[in-house]
């Protein structure tokens, strides 16, 4: 989803009939504020759905490209065929499906994705669990959520640092690998993104039709369906639902931090849910849980020694945090998870996981670690020091600054885009005062 103030400038200017000017958007913004507009104006760059145009004799200038400002302006309006938000379907009472059936296909769906992903379908997942297909399988491995090898299934950094997001943020990125291999499935890009952007649309309870959507569209129905986005009784049915996994895309409810607590907040609304991990000085872990995607999840760092109906407990050693480093994932993301579902009779202290325990996960990891890499771009050969000054203080107010050496002239950032712009620009003021 765009940040506020992205969707801020595109609704102020899908009606204007002209480029609006730089110096003017400049002026919608606080002077304190700069970071936050440079980081909305790069995003809507880079999603092509903002461009600048440079005519001469006239200032620089941002327009919305097309067709995206013609498309929203008639999915806003209504207007003409596209049946942007669906077309319900006329279902008979007694076929029509109820949003607890609903929640509880979405429920084991999900779970079961996020269960393959850790490898909980050898400790207790059932046979009415989720019945993944290739293609879904296929596309957690070509995001890079989990390495394959022969039979085995292990979850990378990306992916655990996937199953700890809401669950809204990972429909999204589900949904955004799924827009990225279109091509390789197969489907045509245009119709993908136009069914994704239905979705967010859609009435959970609602039945709608599938006359009107194409072919592609027919087949995501198929794929979605086994990350349980999607309900169809069958393959044949003239009907689909979606799911709250679908309706609540473009909501900004609270974080949903696993598939059981966001549909249970979901549902009851309640606060009951507050976590389930109690974590003592000397390493030992009691998991308050029947889960058995919670319970992988702790097995990826914890060697479990005892299991009950509704408790496990354990032990954090230095071989199986090591073996989750291994496996990719930090000793941050081990924090964070316990941190997210702490008990609440640990949250009554101040710091409530013991500080014994978090020093010693990062200095497990720091055994195999010397040196760190970062991805990024070099300045440098600056022929002077004002030359130099403006950009890398520049790249500072941005953020994308990681290290500079102002002896040499040179400065590595994260993102080009923008300091290459602001060369750019300096370029261009310095031929016009000359």
């Amino acid at each position: 989803m765009l940040p506020q103030l992205a969707k801020s400038f595109v609704m102020a200017m899908l009606y204007m009939s002209r480029p609006l000017p730089v110096a003017d958007l400049d002026t919608w913004v606080r002077p304190g504020s700069r970071r936050e507009q440079d980081t909305a104006i790069d995003l809507l760059e880079r999603l092509q759905i903002l461009k600048r145009t440079a005519e001469p004799n006239k200032p620089r200038a941002y327009v919305l490209t097309n067709p995206f400002a013609a498309s929203l302006r008639q999915a806003l309006t209504g207007g003409g065929n596209h049946n942007s938000f669906g077309v319900p379907s006329r279902t008979p009472a007694e076929d029509q499906v109820t949003t607890a059936q609903l929640d509880d296909f979405a429920r084991r769906q999900w779970e079961g994705v996020l269960g393959y992903m850790v490898g909980s379908t050898g400790i207790g997942l059932n046979d009415e669990g989720a019945n993944l297909s290739l293609s879904v399988k296929h596309l957690l491995k070509y995001g890079r959520l989990v390495e394959v090898r022969g039979k085995s299934v292990d979850i990378t950094q990306d992916g655990f640092a996937f199953v700890l997001q809401e669950v809204n943020a990972q429909v999204w990125t589900i949904l955004i690998l799924y827009l990225e291999n279109a091509e390789e499935l197969g489907m045509d890009r245009v119709d993908v993104l136009s069914f994704l952007f239905m979705l967010g649309s859609l009435e959970l309870g609602q039945g709608y039709s599938k006359a009107n959507l194409t072919e592609t569209q027919l087949q995501m129905l198929l794929d979605l369906g086994d990350f349980g986005i999607i309900y169809q009784s069958s393959p044949d049915s003239n009907s689909y639902y979606p799911t709250r996994l679908a309706t609540t895309l473009t909501s900004d409810a609270g974080a949903l931090r696993s598939a059981t607590a966001g549909f249970e907040t979901a549902l009851r609304s309640s606060n009951d849910d507050k976590g389930f991990v109690v974590v003592e000085t000397n390493y030992r872990i009691y998991a308050y849980t029947s889960s058995p995607l919670q319970i992988a999840i702790l097995s990826l760092f914890t060697r479990l020694s005892t299991r009950y109906p509704n408790m496990v407990s354990g032990k954090m050693t230095r071989e199986s945090v090591r073996r989750a480093i291994n496996m990719g994932i930090t000793g941050d993301q081990i924090i964070d998870f316990l941190y997210t579902h702490a008990h609440p009779q640990m949250r009554k202290n101040a710091n409530f996981l013991p500080p014994t325990v978090v020093d010693q996960i990062r200095l497990w990891q720091i055994e195999g670690e010397r040196m760190k890499s970062t991805v990024g771009f070099l300045f440098k050969d600056f022929l002077s020091a004002a030359e130099y000054e403006g950009p890398c203080q520049y790249a500072s107010d941005i953020g994308v600054l990681k290290w500079k050496n102002d002896a040499k002239r040179m400065f590595f950032v994260t993102r080009h885009e923008h300091v290459a712009a602001y060369l750019k620009s300096q370029k261009e003021k310095r031929r016009e005062g000359g």
